[in-house]
């Protein structure tokens, strides 16, 4: 298969593959695509090490590093009342204005699903953690990630939520790598070109994560015609050969999934959060500001529902929400409660029924796609 990515970097098939996991990164660049490592959740130190064994297991292939860069946040949520509660659960907030009815409020949550605190050696790890992102913004935060990846010898530097600084797509291009940037709109299409990124990816509303509102089968031909002749591309409801066909047919020149690597055998997420999205629906896959502060496409589960009920608290902006969550998140599962655990995941996750390998995941998508390449032919000969 040729298009103008495979041509770009060197690869087989162009299927992105975005992973918080090192080993799907790994093995979907082997196999003839290319691996893209989600940096942000990551401190320096921990990005290095990730990136360390990366470099010694991929056997040269190339490979990709994305790291969010916010816009606009807020390192304090909207409240005059952030005087913290009595009780020591609340420690690792105590850099973030936090309202206090709101840790209030979750702490009922937890007492009704029965979710202890932290042993107090996690918890002052979470401490540590939030303590740290506090004393930087978050863009700052980016700004030392893509430092470190520009140490290695990645051919890929992704810029979500926005387009990325000029000096890093400078130094970026200077070692050889190329650099491009989500996008959910044509007017950040056109924001990610102005910033001399190589090419952008159409990120549609079905996609998990941070998203906007516009369908994938809307935005594709849209972007296209808006950054022509940079190559696009299609994110959002892609995890089947049949899926990656249609992108291309939308004037995509690649795909990149994510969601369809959470239930693979070398998946990040733990046995009880992949035995949910193995069961969950498509409808499951809910847009929400829980997560993080931002629109962000996540599991339903007995937390998110919890935010929607009566007298619940508003969301806080990036990134106080996303700390909030975090900290819950740790007790969640810590304590194996299956009932409120949540993840990032795209509506693909309706179709995504047993698990297996990233290599089978890959040569299926390929082998599928080269059936409705024929199945096309025969109707052009028709």
């Amino acid at each position: 298969m040729r298009t103008a990515l495979t041509e770009m970097f060197g690869i087989e098939a162009p299927i992105f593959a975005f992973s918080h996991c090192r080993d799907v990164v790994v093995e979907v660049s082997k196999a003839g695509g290319i691996g893209v490592l989600g940096a942000t959740r990551f401190n320096p130190k921990q990005l290095e090490t990730e990136l360390a064994w990366i470099d010694q297991h991929i056997g040269g292939r190339p490979y990709g590093v994305d790291v969010l860069i916010p816009q606009k946040s807020r390192t304090s949520a909207p409240s005059a009342s952030t005087e913290s509660p009595p009780s020591d659960s609340t420690a690792p907030f105590k850099n973030l204005t936090i309202p206090k009815e709101t840790i209030e409020w979750l702490e009922g949550i937890m007492r009704r699903y029965d979710v202890p605190p932290l042993p107090s050696e996690q918890k002052d790890l979470a401490e540590r953690r939030q303590a740290r992102h506090a004393a930087q913004s978050p863009r700052s935060h980016a700004g030392e990630l893509i430092e470190v990846a520009l140490q290695h010898p990645l051919k890929l530097l992704v810029s979500a939520l926005g387009p990325p600084p000029a000096e890093f797509v400078t130094r970026a291009h200077s070692m050889g790598a190329r650099v491009c940037g989500l996008v959910g709109k044509p007017e950040h299409a056109t924001k990610q070109r102005e910033a001399g990124v190589d090419f952008v990816v159409a990120t549609g509303t079905e996609a998990g994560g941070h998203t906007g509102y516009i369908s994938t089968m809307v935005l594709v031909p849209q972007i296209v015609d808006v950054v022509s002749p940079l190559p696009v591309v299609a994110a959002g409801g892609i995890a089947n050969g049949r899926q990656m066909a249609a992108a291309l047919a939308l004037g995509a020149e690649g795909v990149w999934c994510g969601s369809v690597w959470l239930t693979s055998a070398q998946s990040e997420v733990s046995p009880q959060l992949k035995e949910r999205l193995l069961k969950a629906k498509s409808e499951d896959a809910i847009l929400s500001k829980v997560w993080s502060g931002k629109n962000c496409r996540i599991l339903r589960s007995k937390f998110t529902e919890a935010w929607d009920e009566p007298g619940a608290p508003a969301t806080l902006d990036y990134p106080a929400q996303n700390a909030l969550k975090d900290q819950y998140m740790q007790r969640i599962e810590r304590y194996g409660k299956e009932e409120l655990l949540s993840y990032p995941i795209g509506q693909v996750v309706g179709q995504l029924k047993q698990e297996t390998t990233v290599r089978q995941i890959f040569y299926e998508i390929l082998s599928e796609f080269a059936d409705t390449a024929v199945r096309f032919s025969s109707l052009s000969a028709r």
